[in-house]
């Protein structure tokens, strides 16, 4: 039998709710692959608090550099608002560590690509945390719909309305373009929308409308699009902060099934409906279910596939091709929203106003009506 790798070492940066809610939880799940070796805050008071909750011989550093020069971790964990993800990325790129970082990786295409250009020079990967996909649930759905056992894919609905108020976007850095990325586009649908390209494919065309009616923020608080995938299948996309009843939805049609996915901020198996086309019989209906193993999605879920990839000296999910391609989405609702044209998929790059940012460089973009 051969040996057990050994375990990893981590190093968490930004210790606020995610990482001391999220990240910290997987690692624990997963503590016979990994150690925790340090932690990484601006604000000292913050990071002595996770180090309390963390176990303090977790090393403690206000600077990610000097971390990453005293430490060299093979694993940093980036939990930061998203202006910083770029630069921390190909930092922790550039000491050799692989990178599992919060959505957005980063604001834009043109950061995309130089995390990329680190990668290569550096060896090492950086995956962006969109853990739906890891849910067992998604999982079989996918085997499901890849091997044609539902059918060919026709018509989907993709559904994030949720509700925030102004006191969440009193927070200095939200509803930026320069700080965040854009608005529920960017920070809130971006999980539920990977998660439908997941499950489809590849799209070829979107068309979309955004608007800011109701927060006094720069980016938009609502955004729909109509997405045409490679696959035939025509699809409906709804990101919202304005909904008072928060609900994160999918929906596929399918030839011989609708699969259905209900939930808010993660999903379990149960949560996955599939209801049988009039024509298919029942015990074929009957092995659609999903599979015993309940494994929900998860930070725990994903950070042991990149695990396993860091293992094999595989390139981890989540990362490179895949990943760029959904803020590639993100990018074209955006341009097809400003616009009002149709935006293909592969269209947006260099000399392109939307490959450096997301609102093609027109900061004063701020409708009270659809755009």
């Amino acid at each position: 039998m051969p040996p057990l790798p050994a375990r990893r070492r981590v190093a968490v940066v930004g210790t606020g709710a995610i990482v001391s809610g999220s990240h910290l939880p997987a690692l624990r799940a997963n503590a016979d692959r990994v150690a925790l070796v340090a932690a990484v805050d601006v604000d000292q008071d913050r990071l002595d608090q996770f180090r309390e909750l963390a176990g303090e011989d977790v090393a403690g550093y206000t600077s990610m550099d000097a971390m990453l020069d005293a430490v060299r971790p093979d694993l940093v964990l980036i939990g930061t608002p998203p202006s910083l993800h770029r630069e921390q990325t190909v930092a922790a790129l550039k000491a050799g560590a692989w990178v599992l970082c919060e959505k957005p990786l980063t604001l834009s295409l043109a950061e995309y690509d130089e995390i990329a250009a680190a990668e290569e020079a550096s060896g090492a990967y950086a995956s962006v945390v969109f853990q739906h996909r890891y849910g067992s649930g998604a999982v079989h759905a996918r085997d499901l719909i890849a091997s044609g056992e539902l059918g060919a894919p026709l018509v989907a609905h993709c559904q994030t309305t949720w509700h925030r108020d102004a006191a969440y976007y009193a927070v200095p850095w939200r509803g930026k373009w320069s700080t965040e990325g854009g608005g529920p586009t960017m920070g809130h649908g971006i999980h539920q929308y990977d998660l439908l390209l997941h499950l489809l494919g590849p799209w070829t065309e979107v068309r979309a409308m955004a608007a800011r009616l109701v927060h006094d923020t720069e980016s938009e608080d609502v955004s729909t699009a109509l997405v045409r995938f490679e696959n035939g299948a025509l699809a409906t996309v709804v990101n919202s902060v304005l909904s008072p009843d928060e609900v994160s939805r999918l929906r596929i049609d399918c030839a011989d099934a609708t699969v259905e996915l209900t939930h808010l901020y993660g999903h379990r198996n149960d949560d996955w409906v599939y209801t049988p086309a009039p024509h298919v019989a029942s015990d074929r209906a009957a092995a659609w279910r999903a599979p015993a193993s309940d494994v929900p999605s998860s930070h725990t879920a994903q950070l042991g596939a990149l695990l396993d990839a860091y293992d094999n000296g595989v390139r981890p999910p989540n990362s490179g091709h895949e990943a760029r391609a959904t803020l590639e989405f993100a990018a074209a609702l955006y341009k097809a929203a400003f616009t009002g044209a149709p935006v293909h998929a592969g269209e947006i790059g260099p000399g392109d106003p939307f490959y450096p940012s997301m609102h093609g460089e027109h900061p004063d973009w701020a409708p009270k009506e659809s755009a």
